[in-house]
């Protein structure tokens, strides 16, 4: 089968790259998404391992369609009966973009007509209860090119299942888990987020330092389908299981200066079975001090988005800049939309790189510390 892992937009590389580290080698990276070819088992362990990836979807035909026809003739052709078993529920969801064929609404129907059709066919009956499993299609038209998928992961990747709660403006965890990668970051170095919210970048440091797959605690919808047996599910957590490193020790410290979003880090941690692993404390930025040495630092700082804000989180970001200059040994990472983030931080990045926080465009500031001595 061909399969999709969709990604935010900046995040395809790094996905690209955790596909590679799963042994997949045959990969196709476009805007937005990976293809790649897998069968039943990989749909399992890709939902489970893939940390910044959004989705997991089955590719069932991709071609061009102008006109309504085209559309209804194309998807009818495909075969659908492979994937749905006749007592499937099948929604059908939907977008366009460039396309000829603007209306959503109407694709959407000539999809879903055009798939009772062929499974009329195949199954050999006439009418669908759709009181079995879910499976999730979508027609997505781009620049006149219609791709049609199933779904199969259900919530988005991002929800581990450890987040019941978050702050305000949460960092997703497929970015969180994005930024760690792009760091110098080993499990034997000190991590700390000195603007940690609601837990999720010491989480998810905790999470890749033990190598616990993301998707170990939540359900996933094709758990559900009848073509992916039991057995594959039941091997990939296994494999999960095999390949956690539990006893890895670690340092993590998340701090906040709202007691709040600390007393919501900590249980979020704790959720996530990291509870008595990382440290949480209040404490603002400035205050941030060690005697450890070579450590990786990763913030979310606010951006000064709102009216008013701009002034007092300029004078924050000069601030944390004094206060952070001694540790000459750590390395350091800042995620923010402010263009002027290096003048008022007082030092030029060793290398920035744009990331998208949402819909927000934002750079990731990378300044790099002093490389730790070798061994023997």
């Amino acid at each position: 089968m061909k399969l999709i892992a969709t990604t935010a937009m900046g995040l395809e590389a790094i996905c690209a790259d955790e596909l590679r580290a799963l042994g997949y080698t045959d990969l196709k990276v476009e805007n937005g998404r990976i293809l790649f070819e897998g069968n039943p088992l990989d749909i399992c362990r890709a939902n489970l391992w893939l940390r910044t990836a959004d989705r997991i979807k089955v590719l069932i035909g991709e071609f061009k369609a102008t006109s309504f026809e085209e559309l209804f003739e194309q998807t009818k052709a495909l075969p659908w009966a492979d994937f749905i078993p006749k007592d499937a529920e099948f929604p059908v969801t939907g977008k366009s973009v460039k396309s000829k064929l603007f209306s959503v609404p109407d694709c959407q129907a000539i999809v879903k007509k055009a798939i009772v059709e062929r499974l009329k066919e195949t199954h050999r009956i006439e009418w669908f209860e759709e009181t079995g499993a879910f499976y999730k299609i979508e027609v997505a038209l781009l620049k006149d090119m219609a791709t049609l998928s199933i779904d199969a992961s259900g919530a988005g990747l991002h929800k581990r299942g450890y987040r019941y709660l978050h702050g305000e403006a949460p960092l997703k965890e497929t970015l969180a888990a994005a930024m760690i990668y792009l760091t110098n970051w080993k499990p034997d170095r000190p991590f700390v987020d000195p603007f940690c919210g609601s837990g999720t970048l010491p989480i998810e440091a905790a999470m890749i330092g033990q190598n616990i797959a993301p998707g170990f605690n939540r359900d996933f919808i094709s758990e559900q389908w009848e073509w992916i047996e039991r057995a594959a599910w039941d091997r990939a957590r296994q494999e999960v299981e095999d390949l956690a490193r539990y006893s890895q020790p670690l340092d993590i410290q998340g701090s906040d200066i709202d007691h709040r979003m600390v007393e919501l880090s900590q249980t979020n941690a704790q959720e996530a079975g990291f509870g008595d692993i990382i440290q949480f404390k209040q404490m603002q930025v400035t205050d941030f001090t060690t005697k450890k040495e070579y450590g990786t630092l990763v913030a979310n700082p606010p951006y000064g988005q709102r009216i008013g804000e701009e002034e007092e989180v300029i004078a924050m970001y000069r601030a944390m800049g004094k206060a952070l200059q001694k540790y000459g040994t750590w390395s350091m990472y800042f995620i923010t939309a402010d263009e002027q983030f290096e003048s008022h931080f007082g030092r030029k990045a060793t290398k920035k790189r744009k990331l998208y926080n949402g819909r927000i465009r934002t750079d990731y500031y990378q300044y790099w510390g002093k490389r730790p001595p070798k061994k023997g």
